[in-house]
């Protein structure tokens, strides 16, 4: 069976950047990058303060992109889009198009947490609550003293105080943006906001500063190697986790047959969103 291999997305593509070849798997193109690609990206951007936009899909993504518009968008909209979870690595081997591995929101938050120590750059962080955002900011100086907190706010703020965080962030001067916040919050504040931030890398990390905050246990390093990071999460809160798991877990195996059966075509923009709110640009081909 062909790969399915394509030059990076859009507009934002880094000048001198080695393209990453692509896997076309659920109608997305997946770049099928290591960690130490993706960091190395990420380390071009910020060098040449390119605006490089990262993703992290897993199989509830997969699965909720079809019946949401806006979260389909923002998944359009990634210059990187890399697999999360251990079941899109595991699909795409099924399905022929193998991805080389897993790379996780909260391990690539890690080393770029760690490139910015060793480079002294800085960042900004959005989301969380006050007081799990200060254990942050204390355990990054702890981890990573060289890293520079260019600002911060936490994730409950109002509609109407957005554009004064996103003045902030700019005038921050901040190499790196991690939003520490839950769908679709930080899908809107990205696409609302994103030509305006002036920062390099943009990153999604969803409950990464809960974990790194220390108010969350992520699942040991075996429980990661076999992919069960999500049964870790479920035998810690059985009874908010079991009906979300067992149905977004069955509906993704469904898709895996169907996409056996028929490879879905690429996913354009909804006609709904198009007409409420077009892309801030266009990708060049």
């Amino acid at each position: 069976m062909a790969f399915d291999f394509e030059a990076p997305r859009g507009m934002t593509a880094i000048t001198g950047a080695k393209p990453s070849p692509r896997r076309l798997l659920f109608g997305l193109y997946v770049d099928s990058m290591r960690m130490d690609e993706t960091v190395e990206r990420c380390r071009q951007a910020i060098q040449t303060h390119t605006s490089l936009l990262v993703g992290v899909l897993n199989a509830a993504k997969i699965v909720n992109l079809r019946r949401d518009p806006g979260l389909r968008e923002a998944i359009l909209d990634c210059d990187l889009l890399l697999a999360d979870g251990q079941s899109i690595v595991w699909a795409s081997r099924l399905l022929g198009k193998p991805l080389p591995e897993r790379v996780t929101g909260i391990d690539l938050f890690e080393q770029l947490l760690a490139l910015a120590d060793q480079q002294q750059r800085g960042i900004y962080l959005l989301g969380a609550k006050p007081q799990v955002l200060a254990a942050l900011e204390a355990n990054i100086a702890k981890r990573w003293p060289n890293v520079k907190i260019a600002g911060s706010h936490h994730g409950y703020y109002s509609e109407d105080e957005a554009t004064t965080i996103a003045t902030d962030i700019r005038a921050s001067g901040a190499d790196m943006l991690f939003l520490g916040m839950a769908s679709p919050k930080k899908e809107i504040f990205l696409r609302r906001f994103r030509h305006e931030l002036d920062v390099p890398v943009l990153h999604g990390v969803g409950g990464s500063f809960d974990v790194l905050a220390g108010l969350t246990r992520r699942a040991p390093p075996s429980w990661r190697r076999l992919g069960l990071e999500w049964a870790y999460r479920l035998v810690q809160e059985p009874g908010r986790l079991w009906k979300r798991y067992l149905m977004t877990n069955s509906a993704f195996v469904a898709l895996t047959v169907r996409e056996a059966l028929r490879p879905a075509a690429p996913l354009g923009p909804s006609a709904s969103t198009e007409q409420i709110e077009p892309p801030p640009h266009k990708r060049a081909p």
